[in-house]
Parts: C-alpha cells; structure tokens; sequence
C-alpha cells in the first residue's frame, strides 16, 4: 500500500498526517473479499457482495481531507460496508474518540465489524456497529462532530443535517457530486459540491 499513498500524496489527495498515517496503518486488504486480495491496493473500486463496493482509494482519501476529522471527535460513518473507512476514522479520532458506523444491510455489517476488530477498535469501544437507514442518521448518539457518507442519495437529508454539532462537518455523494458541508449556525449551512464522481446508491428503507 506503500506505493498507492505515495502516489495519493504526489497527486495531491492525500495531505494530512494524520490521514497519511491512517492509510499507513489500517491496510486496505483487509477489508476486502479473499477472491480480490490481489487486487487490494489498486486505485479501483472493488466489489463486496450485495451491490456494494469499498470505495477507491483516491475517493476515500479525497473524502477524508474534505471531511476533517481530528482526535478525540465522534463521527458517524454511513454506509460502512467492509469496514475500512471505519477503520481509518478510528486511527484518526483515537482512544478518546467514537465511530458509530451504520450499515443497512446486515451480513456486511457483521462482515465490515469482524475486519475492524482485527485493529482492536470494537473491543477498545472506539467503534460501534449498527444495522440501520443511514439517510436517516443515528439520533440516538448525535450530536456528531463530523459526518461521512460513502453512498449516493438524490438529496441531503434534513436527519443528518440536524445531527450534526454546529461547527460540525459532513462529506456525502448527491447523484454524481461530492458534496461538503459545514455547519455555521444552528440554521445556517455552507455546502459546496464538486461534480464528477461515481458511487453505489445509499440503501434505505423503503
């Protein structure tokens, strides 16, 4: 994975220690199916089962440097598949910080919490696994200092907005933009969209 950071950090997308350590530390091929561990430190999507995939590794990076997350932070991480951004939030935010990762579809959130464990982050009590519709935020742990959203939706829901502290950040993918968002006030919200990106839909309830 060595080779894939340098080149994230030549390219520009990965800049922050902090995220530059983490994809040092939590290796990717871990978190992916056995049949594509060869093809785990490629810049590619991979599938995971189900209609999901883990997402590539210069999107993840992109991702994080938008999203921010310091030590000591509680960050909910939506659409957590196999784990690996989970696992990654986890380094970042440390002992003192929580990672509440939702995944609707439940055999990948058993999955996506065994590859975690291997870091000790679920028996340290850093991490904590949930089966739920992500658009809908977890109210039961929020506020949230940062929000991570590794699926598309159609809009940003009103549920996450709310759920973050105001100060708060949030990364989510609307139709083909990554969208950024921070909250000023309690009503008031900066977003910015960068057009161009690809990924799987955010399951939700029906």
């Amino acid at each position: 994975m060595n080779g894939r950071i340098n080149e994230l950090i030549r390219q520009g997308n990965l800049k922050t220690d902090i995220i530059i350590n983490a994809f040092s530390e939590i290796d990717r091929v871990d978190f992916v199916p056995k049949d594509l561990k060869r093809d785990a430190y490629a810049n590619i999507a991979l599938p995971i089962g189900y209609g999901q995939t883990i997402s590539q590794p210069m999107i993840v990076a992109i991702m994080l440097e938008f999203l921010d997350p310091q030590q000591g932070q509680k960050v909910l991480d939506i659409g957590s598949g196999s784990g690996w951004t989970t696992a990654l939030l986890c380094y970042i935010v440390g002992n003192h910080g929580k990672v509440i990762a939702l995944e609707k579809i439940e055999k990948l959130s058993n999955w996506g919490k065994e590859n975690v464990s291997k870091y000790g982050y679920v028996k340290d009590f850093i991490a904590e696994f949930y089966v739920a519709d992500g658009t809908k935020g977890f109210s039961k742990n929020a506020p949230y200092d940062r929000i991570l959203v590794s699926a598309s939706t159609d809009k940003v829901p009103d549920e996450l907005k709310a759920q973050l502290v105001i100060g708060g950040k949030m990364v989510i993918p609307i139709k083909s933009s990554l969208v950024y968002i921070e909250r000023i006030s309690k009503e008031e919200f900066k977003q910015e969209e960068f057009p161009g990106f690809l990924f799987v839909p955010l399951v939700r309830d029906d």
